[in-house]
């Protein structure tokens, strides 16, 4: 079982991760995301759905866990990984 916490943490720092709703849409969009995590509550159906070439990882917890989880002192409702680094975040999708 993947660690989601530490995972984040080594995509954000040797990575490229980028967050919220319209940033996350943008990079599928341009064809850079390589995998999107949603929180339950995230308010776009676009980012929580299949319709799209990326794998999207379903968090159980709210958009300000999902925050807190990447040490941000505000909500996240979505995070698209560009790059992964040298972390094995993408085995999530």
């Amino acid at each position: 079982m993947i660690d989601l916490g530490r995972a984040l943490k080594s995509a954000m720092t040797t990575g490229k991760v980028v967050f919220g709703v319209q940033q996350s849409e943008k990079m599928i969009k341009s064809g850079q995301a390589k995998l999107i995590i949603v929180a339950k509550n995230c308010p776009s159906d676009y980012l929580a759905s299949k319709g799209h070439n990326v794998p999207v990882y379903r968090f159980e917890g709210t958009n300000m866990e999902l925050g807190a989880l990447c040490g941000k002192p505000f909500s996240v409702s979505s995070i698209a990984v560009v790059d992964k680094g040298a972390s094995n975040i993408l085995s999530l999708g």
